[in-house]
């Protein structure tokens, strides 16, 4: 039984075909108000080539069924090909499958976490540590927890280049610090954090570690397990996979100490009126019918990138970023927020005299989607005294082309603004 599609590139050390491979995404040939769309918003969400797209076709087509269920033959099937992206995603990420809990993406990942291991925790006077350039779904779960435990939060500060600093990071790190949380890339600044470096140094002072991956496992090649964090996690959806899914990385010690959080199907070994007896890890965090196609999709989406190179992919998005960032550079009155030497390719920016809504709209009206507002990221625009900002973002399948469209459209937008 074959739930994919053959993949039309095979791994190798060579560069891709970056013309061949932007052929494979279907969405990316269509036009947006009479004009060639230019996709630059994939730090939201990455398009999807079309073996992901036929594999969850034929999963609905060829193989519905209800997993771990059923021992009819599409109960089976559908079985082996939701474990079987669970496999497929723990190679990717260099950790064990059964260290991986499948969910919705790193919003729920970090409730699990939040809900699980910090809330039967944490108590008053603990200290929950946060950076400045947090999304809203590493810091919010935590101010929920704090509420309830009397646990209070701590800022980690960044420096105006977007980096953290890594002193004042070190030195907050103090005895009644319990939990870390820091993004492995920023999805506002690109920033690309040195996770292994701050976990080590976590890790040292007894402080529990969550990392949020969403910006990094799409563009870096990636090794969970040697980062030395306590849970990282993923959303996969940003990794050319469908919407709907994503992962918990956790160490085993802590799968096996934390309780469920939630309760139901496939998340119990033995349910009686005098209690229940819980799955093992990581089925016990996994209750009701999940996103099968999706996850299949997924499976598919890793291979994909696989196959590429993540190296390569890495290498072509810094090109892009490099010809990107010269050309904004010299347009007058943008200002660029992160400058960081190691980042990953976001670029926020802002045109004087423009709002930041006015600019996505009248780019969109050229063809060109980018991202508009605070990104649910709040505090770090506090931090740069500003309420919104544009942001560009990168992925291998676009080109040379679509940055110089993106400047003569910026070009167009500025002089209709005035």
């Amino acid at each position: 039984m074959n739930l994919s599609s053959p993949l039309p590139l095979q791994a190798t050390d060579a560069a891709p075909d970056w013309a061949r491979v932007r052929v494979d995404f279907p969405l990316l040939m269509r036009e947006v108000h009479g004009k060639p769309l230019v996709y630059f918003d994939n730090a939201n969400t990455a398009q999807k080539p079309l073996p992901v797209i036929e594999a969850t076709s034929a999963f609905y087509r060829r193989h519905n069924a209800n997993v771990s269920r059923a021992v009819h033959a599409l109960g089976t099937e559908a079985t082996d090909a939701y474990e079987g992206a669970r496999g497929k995603l723990a190679r990717f990420l260099g950790v064990r499958a059964d260290e991986l809990v499948l969910c919705s993406g790193t919003t729920f990942a970090i409730n699990l976490v939040a809900y699980s291991w910090a809330l039967p925790r944490l108590k008053a006077g603990d200290v929950i540590l946060v950076s400045r350039m947090e999304h809203h779904a590493n810091i919010v779960p935590w101010q929920l927890v704090a509420q309830r435990t009397g646990a209070t939060i701590r800022v980690a500060e960044i420096a105006p280049d977007g980096t953290l600093d890594l002193d004042a990071l070190h030195a907050a790190m103090t005895p009644e610090v319990k939990l870390l949380a820091v993004a492995h890339v920023s999805n506002v600044l690109g920033t690309i954090n040195p996770v292994r470096e701050i976990c080590r140094e976590a890790r040292r002072r007894g402080i529990v570690t969550v990392v949020d991956g969403s910006q990094a496992a799409p563009h870096l090649p990636l090794d969970v397990a040697a980062i030395g964090c306590d849970f990282y996690a993923v959303t996969g959806h940003k990794m050319c996979g469908p919407t709907g899914t994503g992962a918990l990385w956790a160490r085993r010690e802590h799968l096996q100490a934390m309780p469920p959080f939630l309760g139901g199907g496939e998340m119990i070994k033995e349910v009686s009126f005098d209690g229940t007896v819980f799955n093992d890890p990581p089925h016990k965090f996994e209750a009701g019918t999940p996103n099968i196609a999706g996850f299949v999709g997924l499976g598919v989406a890793v291979d994909y990138l696989d196959a590429l190179g993540r190296e390569h992919i890495a290498a072509r998005e810094q090109e892009l970023l490099a010809h990107f960032t010269e050309e904004l550079r010299r347009v007058d009155g943008v200002r660029i927020f992160g400058t960081a030497a190691h980042k990953a390719a976001v670029v926020s920016f802002q045109v004087e005299g423009a709002h930041s809504h006015d600019m996505a709209t009248l780019l969109d009206l050229q063809g060109v989607a980018v991202r508009s507002g605070q990104h649910c990221a709040h505090p770090l625009l506090q931090y740069f005294g500003v309420a919104a900002t544009c942001r560009a973002s990168l992925a291998f399948y676009n080109t040379h082309e679509e940055i110089e469209a993106f400047m003569a459209a910026l070009k167009k937008v500025r002089a209709l603004l005035g």
